[in-house]
């Protein structure tokens, strides 16, 4: 039986709002009004369609400004900001308490990333990792992930001194899924907003498909 026999196994979709925002001036960029949606909406609205629940992950205090979106709320499981892992163990932690296999990750910063993007993952089988690539670029919190590896991802961020995505993930059997960069398009769907100037490129973007009725 394909690890992807999806009748049986079930897919946890996380949006990832925990990031500290420092090239933003400590604003908390998911709360950023993008085409009168702030753009942790944007992410929430693209997964959602793409799997079979969803939770947001936050250390927001308090995070009451993110109740309107109805999700179960999530703050990391691990105490000190321990970047994207953090989020993505909270997540599978709560995945495997609930009867999820799979946890799909996407970042709250990252308004365009692709409607298929979770099905394009699915392709592959016999990995306990995917992650998403395009134009040559691996986008790291952009995943799904065994939620069994829970145990695994706890002891690497509790008693390792590294805690880079790429370094947990090259333990495990995984692999990488390519999306293409659309000839027509001006940015990688998977730009995500980290500056200012990154904002105002994601401004024109959204009115560019708007206009084209894409969004």
């Amino acid at each position: 039986m394909s690890v992807w026999d999806h009748q049986s196994e079930k897919i946890l979709g996380v949006v990832l709002a925990g990031g500290q925002s420092r090239r933003m001036g400590d604003v908390d960029k998911s709360m950023l009004q993008l085409g009168g949606m702030a753009l942790v909406e944007h992410a929430v609205k693209r997964l959602q369609g793409q799997v079979d629940a969803m939770v947001l992950n936050t250390n927001a205090e308090p995070p009451t400004a993110f109740e309107y979106l109805k999700l179960p709320i999530l703050k990391d499981v691990i105490t000190g900001y321990a970047g994207p892992l953090a989020g993505i163990l909270t997540a599978m932690e709560y995945a495997e308490t609930n009867g999820f296999q799979w946890v799909a990750s996407a970042a709250a910063d990252t308004p365009f990333f692709p409607k298929n993007y979770v099905k394009s993952m699915m392709k592959h089988e016999n990995s306990a990792i995917i992650l998403a690539s395009s134009g040559g670029h691996r986008h790291p919190t952009f995943g799904l992930w065994r939620a069994s590896l829970a145990p695994s991802l706890r002891h690497f961020l509790t008693e390792g001194s590294e805690r880079k995505i790429l370094l947990f993930v090259q333990q495990h059997p995984w692999a990488m899924a390519e999306f293409d960069i659309p000839s027509d398009k001006n940015s990688d769907p998977f730009f995500n907003i980290n500056t200012p100037q990154d904002f105002q490129l994601a401004e024109r973007t959204m009115q560019t498909m708007e206009t084209a009725g894409e969004h």
